[in-house]
């Protein structure tokens, strides 16, 4: 577990020091790429107490809240109008992403890294400005991201059954 708590809190400190990161650019992205190596070999590793699992009704929640959060980050990504409408639009992707992952992960193991990354997006709301409002851009972007999210969110439900987490069973 201690991997796993590493792991989170440098993904958390990497990105509340803003962007004036010591180091630059290559030292933000080499630590946060070192974070998520860390995160994912701890909750691999991680042991703990199992409060609930998955249910059908609970996995389609899952499914639905991730696709949003895929899209959002989509959004954000070619500054759509449905991203504009948020102050932080990626940040609410991950915290969408977290609470989703939590509802159908209830062991202590899911609790440090989804309720970690949840609860770091929340305070980078907190203590981030928020980004200056672009044009708006037409309305085929919106589709674009969509098809985009769609797409994504379907590579991503391959390598979750290939590392054996299935996301449709």
């Amino acid at each position: 577990m201690t991997i796993l708590i590493l792991g989170v809190i440098l993904w958390a400190a990497v990105f509340l020091a803003g962007p004036k990161f010591p180091g630059g650019k290559g030292a933000k992205h080499g630590l946060a790429a070192l974070a998520v190596v860390l995160m994912v070999i701890g909750y691999r590793q991680a042991e703990g107490s199992f409060y609930w699992g998955r249910s059908p009704m609970l996995t389609g929640i899952n499914n639905l809240l991730v696709l949003i959060a895929v899209y959002l980050g989509a959004a954000h990504g070619m500054k759509t109008a449905a991203a504009r409408a948020l102050p932080h639009p990626l940040l609410v992707s991950v915290l969408l992403w977290a609470v989703a992952h939590l509802l159908v992960n209830g062991d202590t193991p899911s609790f440090v890294l989804f309720g970690g990354l949840g609860a770091w997006a929340l305070v980078q709301m907190a203590l981030s400005p928020r980004a200056p409002v672009a044009a708006a851009k037409p309305a085929k972007f919106e589709a674009f991201a969509l098809i985009g999210a769609v797409l994504v969110f379907g590579l991503i439900a391959i390598i979750h059954k290939a590392l054996g987490y299935p996301v449709f069973g």
